[in-house]
């Protein structure tokens, strides 16, 4: 009980009292108006940052490195944003084809503009090097212009202003190319509008930076018994680590097993696969609960990215779990676009309809998005090459695919029959979930191995290689 109220300190109304009541004039000058217009100003730095960062990082391409140039990608990109904006405020007034099919268009126009770098000479003209550098800033920003285009299309715009869109479009608060919080519609659902509203999701945004400390420290300890190959000096791991001597547990990690140039025990295997899980869910954890900590303290009290996912007892469940925002990507662009599409024509076949609209989320829309994170490959023409370089993840999005599918229908035939698991079972669930992500992670976790190889070493793990 005293463990419960601590851990839950952001809902007790005796602190949420003494935060009102000790920040006063503070909480109530405050106002959404002026929450959102810091993150706006922050959201134009974060711009100029961003994309000076990314130029950078593709620096083995010719993209623009005077200023000039950099300066016209940044403008540019402002005024591409721009014109979404006013188009997602005019969405009655677009054309049909692209009211009906928003999304698509937006892709189309990024394909279109690869088509055209690809059939014109890098000469260092000035114009090509501008679309250049638009072409590898985009990918960051593509899917937060779908939830943008999403919100017109659903007459959600409202009176918003472009700077209440610029807070997600460049988030300053951070992220991949997963939009956390989505789009203007769902953080203004969860913004707070009355000084309680705002404490509470303040001091719920302080306990996820605290979190984010934990998981944090926690996956650098764990890294010190997680075998070589991860840096930890300056960190507190480092020091226990230094204390236990070089190698206190030889658990090699996961990298390094696949490529087959590491030998170790079966337990050892199975440990690096376990391991290999539960750390990448810790990072994971400690940095969305980082974000999502920034978003409630300025007031957007939205879900958290990660929520124990190692104590779900579905495959479903985990995957809602893991990685919220990248789940609800692929479930607003693929998996209710599919679902709704085969509505007529498949009502007689549910099961088919819920099978072709998960694998078109988990499994296409899945390797669509890793498949645009491969920019130098796609500006330069190469695309064959950056599917073949994804085809690892191309069974790993099968499986998974295939995974998920079978767990919702599993959940629908137990929610049907009402069956509660006892502990024993429980526990076998819990287990059964890990050992899954824990296995199609061979094909997903960061290394040079081939495909092959990696079959060779799951194979092996059952003593049939």
């Amino acid at each position: 009980m005293v463990l419960s109220s601590l851990t839950q300190f952001h809902e007790n109304p005796v602190v949420i009292a003494w935060w009102r009541a000790r920040l006063g004039r503070a909480l109530t000058g405050f106002t959404p108006a002026r929450r959102r217009g810091l993150l706006a100003a922050g959201a134009v730095v974060f711009a100029f940052t961003q994309t000076l960062r990314l130029l950078k990082k593709a620096n083995e391409l010719p993209v623009p490195t005077d200023l000039l140039g950099k300066a016209s990608v940044i403008l540019a990109g402002f005024g591409i944003l721009w014109l979404l904006y006013r188009a997602a405020l005019a969405y009655p007034a677009l054309p049909a084809g692209i009211r009906r099919r928003p999304q698509l268009t937006l892709h189309l126009a990024y394909w279109t503009v690869l088509v055209v770098l690809w059939n014109t000479a890098p000469t260092g003209s000035y114009w090509r090097g501008v679309l250049l550098g638009l072409a590898v800033v985009f990918p960051f920003l593509i899917w937060r212009c779908g939830y943008l285009l999403l919100a017109g299309q659903q007459g959600r715009m409202g009176g918003s202003r472009f700077t209440d869109h610029l807070l997600y479009l460049w988030p300053v608060y951070g992220g991949s190319q997963t939009p956390y919080g989505n789009g203007h519609g769902y953080l203004s659902r969860y913004e707070a509008k009355t000084d309680e509203q705002l404490a509470r999701s303040q001091l719920a945004g302080i306990k996820l930076i605290l979190l984010s400390f934990v998981w944090g420290a926690l996956a650098d300890l764990m890294a010190a018994v997680y075998g070589p190959g991860t840096d930890l000096s300056g960190t507190l791991a480092g020091t226990l680590a230094g204390s236990l001597g070089e190698q206190p547990i030889t658990v090699p990690r996961l990298q390094e097993m696949v490529t087959g140039q590491t030998t170790a025990p079966l337990w050892a295997a199975w440990a690096s696969i376990y391991c290999e899980l539960f750390w990448q869910v810790l990072r994971h954890a400690a940095r969305g609960h980082e974000i999502i900590g920034i978003l409630r303290v300025f007031g957007f009290n939205v879900f958290r990215n990660t929520y124990k996912p190692l104590l779900a007892q579905s495959i479903v469940m985990f995957w809602n779990r893991y990685y919220y925002y990248f789940k609800e990507l692929l479930a607003t662009f693929f998996f209710l676009p599919t679902f709704t599409s085969l509505g007529a024509g498949l009502r007689k076949w549910p099961a088919l309809r819920l099978f072709l609209a998960v694998f078109a989320a988990a499994f296409v829309g899945n390797m669509y998005y890793h498949l645009l994170q491969r920019t130098p490959l796609l500006v330069g023409g190469e695309v064959f090459e950056a599917l073949y370089d994804l085809r690892s993840r191309f069974f790993y999005c099968f499986l998974l695919a295939a995974g998920i599918f079978l767990s919702m229908r599993r959940e629908q035939r137990r929610s049907r029959q009402a069956l509660v698991p006892g502990p024993i079972q429980v526990v076998l669930n819990i287990l059964g979930v890990w050992t899954f992500f824990g296995l199609i992670n061979i094909w997903n976790v960061r290394s040079d191995a081939p495909f092959f190889v990696r079959v060779e070493f799951f194979l092996g793990l059952f003593g049939l290689a």
